[in-house]
Order: structure tokens, then C-alpha cells, then sequence
């Protein structure tokens, strides 16, 4: 090891602060110890500004996403796993192999090394699972008061084949609306954990990358139609995004949407409305209704989507409704999401 690192970091005691941000020796201290060792691999062992890679055959496919949850652990996940995933998921929607990922962390002066070693440990772990490495990266640190513990931007990049293009605008009437499992898992362990509640049955985030869910998804029907993950505003205003998208209106089922009963009875709990709770491992498929029973049943062989689900139907509307026909056989409007139902929930 280098003079200038003759004392390693302090992870059990020590806490961040402003020289880890300063560009100096303590901020390369931090990177080699912690981010370059939890994330080690070929592109970022190179030490450089950026990484190059050369481009398989195919459509390129590019996201970013920013996550500030609250609290930053929590029953099935954390920031770190949750930013993989979250951005693992996004590029899968495309119906494309995730193949990089970067990862800026914003840290606040103060924090717990301990703590952000868990975080990049778990954010690393996930990226492995998941085969996706974290190839760049950057970190910064603001004043004490100035932030809120760490913050985490991503960027993820993945490639699409030949023949695969869901896109939010390609729903047709007629078209089947299948979800992958139960709904607001993630958004009632995230609350749960705030207010302190304990029900008999552990609600535990969905958290996942969906990318293998995906790939068996396409290679039984390459045109899925559309293909999206209700995370922020849950089911209710993701079907809303994709219809005015598309310029259709939507009719679910109550009755057939995934709902665990623990998760519903926090949501009557808190006052909350399940079809508006965000999940960050479960996806939403849209595909023309020949195609349906096959989507289906390779939704349900992968572990991921055993509890997938057909809920609905895209239909002819001007207005681009969504509405669900209740249990009592009757029909309401599910609008938008107005308003942050829970806020920092990813």
C-alpha cells in the first residue's frame, strides 16, 4: 500500500466529513478503501474519469434516476440495493439486457462511515446479483445540515435485440394488462418502518432487478406490447401515464389485482389506497390478447412472477380513463395520483 494510506479508514467509529469531498488524499483514501473495493472490476480498476466499452449489436438503451429514500434502510432492502435495482429495472423496460451501471453518492458531513459501508456493500452485492457492474462513478459531500444522510444518482446503460420494442405508446384496444405480482409491497414497508407498525406477517419490500423476469418475458413473446414498473404512484397513475401515451382508456378488475392482505390492511390502516403505493420489483406487461396466456404463463415460471396476474383490458376512449370494476360490480374512475401520497419512497 501506498505511504499516503498508511492508516486505513475507520469504518467502525469514523464518520464523513469535508476532506472526503475535497479531492485530496482523504477523498482517495475513501475511494479505494470503500467504493473501488466493494465495486471492483476490470472498468473501474482502470482508475479512470470514465469508462470505455465497446457496444454490442443492437439498440442502445440509457437511464438515470436519483434516489433519496427514507429511511435509507429498511425490511427487504436499502438506498444502496434499492438504486441498483430501481435502475436495473428501468432499462429492462425497454426490453433490453442491462450492461453498466454508474453511481454518484451525495454524503452529508457527519454520516456514519459504518453506515455507508453497509450501503455501498449492499449497492455492490446487488450489482453482482444482478451481473450489472458499477463501471464509474463520483462522490461528493456537503456541510453537516445540508443533506440528508446520502443521496444516490445512477446511470444505466443496456442494449435491446432485434424484434423487442415495448414502448408506453403501443397499447391497443384490445390489449391484455397483466401485472407481475402483488401490489405496494415496497411502499408499505417504507411507511411501516416510519410509523413503527408490526402487523403478525412481516411486509417486506419487493425490491428486485427483473432483467431475467424480462428476458423469459420477450423470448416468449418478442412484441409485448408494453412493458412498465409501477413505482412511484403505483398501478393507478402508471396505467394512467401509458394511456394518454397511447391515447386509450383502460378497464381493470378489483377482484384480480395482487394484493397481500397484510398490505392492505396497513393501506386501510394509514388511510392510503393500495392501487397508489409504489413497488419496486414488479412490472406491468401489455400485449395483444393472442399473445396474452403465453406472456403469462413465462411471467409465472420465473420466481419473480409466480404470483403474475392478468387485471385488465385497454379499450377505446377519448378521454383516456382508467377505470376498475369493484368487487360490488359497479365502475369508478381511478385518476391520477394528486399530490405525493408518500413521499421519499425510493
Amino acid at each position: 500500500m501506498s505511504r499516503l494510506f498508511t492508516r486505513k479508514l475507520d469504518f467502525a467509529a469514523g464518520a464523513v466529513d469535508m476532506s472526503h469531498g475535497s479531492g485530496g488524499k482523504a477523498m482517495a483514501q475513501l475511494v479505494r478503501e470503500l467504493f473501488a473495493a466493494a465495486f471492483a472490476n476490470p472498468y473501474l480498476d482502470q482508475q479512470n474519469d470514465q469508462a470505455a466499452f465497446d457496444a454490442p449489436a443492437g439498440r442502445m438503451v440509457v437511464t438515470t434516476d436519483g434516489f433519496v429514500v427514507s429511511p435509507l434502510f429498511f425490511p427487504g432492502g436499502d438506498i444502496g440495493s434499492l438504486a441498483v435495482h430501481g435502475t436495473v429495472n428501468d432499462v429492462a423496460m425497454a426490453g433490453a439486457r442491462p450492461l453498466y451501471l454508474t453511481a454518484g453518492f451525495i454524503l452529508e458531513e457527519g454520516f456514519p462511515l459504518a453506515d455507508l459501508k453497509r450501503i455501498v456493500d449492499s449497492m455492490a452485492t446487488a450489482a453482482r446479483d444482478a451481473g450489472v457492474p458499477v463501471v464509474t462513478g463520483d462522490t461528493k459531500v456537503v456541510e453537516r445540515g445540508k443533506g440528508d444522510g446520502v443521496f444516490i444518482t445512477t446511470t444505466g446503460i443496456g442494449v435491446v435485440p432485434d424484434g423487442v420494442a415495448p414502448s408506453g405508446d403501443r397499447a391497443r384496444p384490445g390489449d391484455v394488462i397483466l401485472v407481475s405480482g402483488t401490489m405496494g409491497d415496497h411502499g408499505v414497508a417504507i411507511m411501516s418502518t416510519r410509523e413503527n407498525l408490526t402487523f403478525e406477517t412481516a411486509v417486506v419490500s419487493d425490491s428486485a432487478a427483473l432483467h431475467t423476469l424480462v428476458a423469459g418475458m420477450v423470448a416468449a413473446v418478442p412484441d409485448v406490447h408494453v412493458l412498465r414498473d409501477p413505482t412511484r404512484g403505483g398501478l393507478a397513475t402508471t396505467l394512467n401515464e401509458i394511456a394518454h401515451q397511447s391515447g386509450v382508456g383502460m378497464l381493470i378488475r378489483e377482484a384480480d389485482v395482487p394484493l397481500r392482505g397484510e398490505v392492505a390492511a396497513a393501506c386501510e390502516l394509514l388511510g392510503l389506497d393500495p392501487l397508489y403505493v409504489a413497488n419496486e420489483g414488479k412490472l406491468i406487461a401489455i400485449c395483444a390478447p393472442g399473445d396474452a396466456d403465453r406472456l403469462l404463463a413465462a411471467m409465472r415460471a420465473h420466481p419473480l412472477g409466480r404470483n403474475a396476474a392478468a387485471i385488465g383490458s385497454v379499450h377505446q376512449d377519448a378521454h383516456h380513463f382508467v377505470q376498475m370494476e369493484t368487487r360490488f360490480g359497479g365502475k369508478r374512475i381511478v385518476d391520477w395520483l394528486s399530490g405525493e401520497q408518500l413521499p421519499r419512497i425510493c
